[in-house]
């Protein structure tokens, strides 16, 4: 059957590889046409497509390096800050240790100065109190010295004058012989 359709294809003339010539004319007529509205319309579209987004991606990949170094020198910046303000808190500190062990010092010496200031108002005190007990005292050996001696000598001595001459004379005897004995 193959060799008949070969004869009678063969009787007929035509190649069948060759297409007629109508067929080769419509099909170059629609290769132009399509060769003409891709090659006008669609490549220029499509080159424009593709620099729109070749800049897009470059002009990305620019603004994600620009971006990238920014919060890169941001980041040095809030680094940098960050270490001054350590520097400064440790400054800070340091001082306030410094006034801590300045004030500590001087409410020592206050309180050491308001210590002696107490101690000598108290010794002050106790002699007042001693000076003033001793008077008293004297006074009051006086009044009993006289009255003993107006006893033992049987005259009154109650003139002011004597009586405060002979007291004071005892009286110094007295402390210069405690005053001997305690050496």
């Amino acid at each position: 059957m193959t060799y008949m359709a070969a004869t009678l294809l063969a009787e007929e003339g035509a190649n069948p590889l060759i297409p007629h010539t109508y067929e080769l004319v419509v099909g170059i007529f629609a290769f132009a046409v399509v060769l003409f509205v891709v090659g006008r319309i669609l490549v220029p579209r499509i080159q424009k497509t593709l620099a729109e987004r070749t800049d897009a991606i470059e002009g990305g990949i620019k603004r994600a390096e620009e971006a990238q170094a920014q919060a890169q020198d941001l980041q040095r910046q809030y680094q940098q800050q960050l270490e001054e303000a350590r520097r400064e808190a440790g400054r800070l500190r340091e001082e306030a240790r410094e006034q801590a062990a300045q004030i500590k010092a001087e409410l020592r010496e206050e309180a050491q100065a308001e210590a002696r200031r107490l101690v000598e108002a108290a010794h002050a005190q106790i002699e007042a109190d001693r000076q003033a007990a001793f008077a008293q005292l004297r006074a009051e050996i006086g009044r009993l010295s006289t009255d003993l001696a107006g006893r033992i000598v049987g005259e009154s001595l109650e003139d002011e004058v004597r009586q405060s001459r002979i007291v004071d004379r005892f009286l110094d005897e007295l402390e210069s012989s405690s005053a001997q004995a305690v050496r």
